[in-house]
């Protein structure tokens, strides 16, 4: 079987590209995002509309908030990042799928002792909460077993103020396959009928690290992002990884075949805004990843973050075009184009931001596409228009 490459015009936006797929999402397109963090939630709520075979490729990292106390107790990967997204990509219309979003979204009350917390969970496992009592067998079941589970592996000195009952059962299903993840994003994802493929970029137990300009070396990504600490006041240079924060030992990770094969079979991949070295590049970092990206012919598509970004000190948007680039470059021992990482780079100068004419320039030299079309309107100012950027990507598909 012999392969040929078509190219074509693009209407930007194809209005009528995006209504074909609206009427038939069940047969939408492959477009797969790397990324993290809660940046794309409402993209994906609208994107769902559109496409239910969208790939989210999400970094297990995170080291904050609610997913420290889990990493700490089980030794596990992050996984909230990942339920935040499978819950924007949940099916609300079928039968019995509101009441089971609505469990694994809710969260315990922050401000109440352990001992009520305790009586709150233990009502769930029973079945006797109100909110686990709407939900229809036989989903009731697997999740006040899964509930139950966390109960007895849970350590007694367990910080429950906060948790959210989605991570709970993750964690549980976790515990439960031997420490597998994959088939806990299996039955979480037929749990609330996920409309999209969504699933940890690695599986692998490890911690993001920085190096700053200053020679700092900083461990955890909650150090990096500033939103549990101060934010960096010196710029980043290298974020790699480490297997643990006590050991802080540097290793790396290999995606797998699996993985591999997302990215091989995406109809257009894209680099969404977010935070731009703890949501984006850090899912770049294992091997194979560029290699992957690299060897794929399709549409590769950067929508640089818009507003204030923390992590990108010293890093103009123009900057973050190249500097995304280079980190994809590290996982290639060829010296492939630029173009084989990144096509197109989308912007709204009107309503957004500019590149310089020499980033222009540079990308035209690079073959690389500068799409300047509405993304940004008053309501979503400063950042994108959900419809607006799934629109857009749409039309390259």
């Amino acid at each position: 079987m012999k392969k040929t490459t078509v190219s074509r015009t693009v209407t930007m936006p194809d209005m009528l590209r995006a209504a074909r797929y609206e009427r038939a999402p069940e047969y939408g397109p492959r477009v797969l995002f790397f990324s993290g963090g809660t940046a794309l939630t409402e993209t994906s709520r609208v994107l769902k509309k559109f496409t239910h075979n969208s790939i989210h490729l999400v970094t297990p990292f995170d080291s904050g908030g609610s997913s420290a106390i889990l990493r700490k107790a089980f030794d596990m990967p992050a996984i909230g990042d990942m339920r935040s997204r499978m819950m924007a990509l949940a099916d609300e219309r079928i039968s019995g799928s509101p009441e089971i979003f609505s469990l694994f979204a809710h969260r315990l009350p922050k401000e109440a002792k352990r001992k009520e917390l305790l009586v709150l969970l233990q009502a769930m496992a029973s079945g006797k909460d109100p909110q686990v009592a709407a939900i229809k067998q036989p989903m009731r079941r697997l999740i006040r077993t899964h509930l139950s589970m966390f109960l007895d592996a849970m350590p007694d000195d367990f910080d429950l103020r906060g948790a959210s009952i989605g991570n709970l059962i993750l964690s549980a299903g976790y515990l439960n396959h031997r420490k597998q993840m994959d088939p806990v994003i299996f039955m979480f994802s037929k749990l609330v009928n996920v409309l999209g493929e969504v699933t940890t970029i690695v599986n692998d137990t490890l911690h993001l690290a920085a190096r700053l300009e200053d020679g700092q070396v900083i461990y955890g990504q909650h150090m990096i992002t500033g939103k549990e600490v101060c934010k960096l006041d010196k710029a980043l240079v290298e974020l790699f990884l480490v297997k643990d924060l006590k050991t802080q030992k540097r290793t790396t990770t290999q995606i797998s075949k699996k993985k591999k094969r997302f990215i091989d079979e995406a109809d257009l991949i894209c680099f969404p805004p977010g935070s731009f070295y703890t949501s984006i590049v850090a899912n770049l970092l294992p091997k194979g990843v560029g290699q992957a990206i690299a060897r794929k012919k399709c549409p590769k598509v950067y929508v640089p973050s818009l507003g204030e970004d923390p992590e990108r000190i010293g890093l103009s948007l123009d900057d973050s075009i190249f500097k995304l680039i280079e980190y994809l470059c590290l996982d290639t021992d060829e010296d492939p184009p630029a173009s084989a990482f990144i096509t197109h780079v989308f912007i709204d100068s009107e309503n957004g931001q500019n590149l310089r004419p020499e980033t222009k320039a540079r990308l035209r030299k690079e073959k690389i596409s500068v799409v300047d079309t509405r993304l940004v309107i008053p309501q979503s100012a400063p950042y994108y228009d959900p419809q607006l950027l799934v629109t857009a990507l749409l039309s390259l598909t």
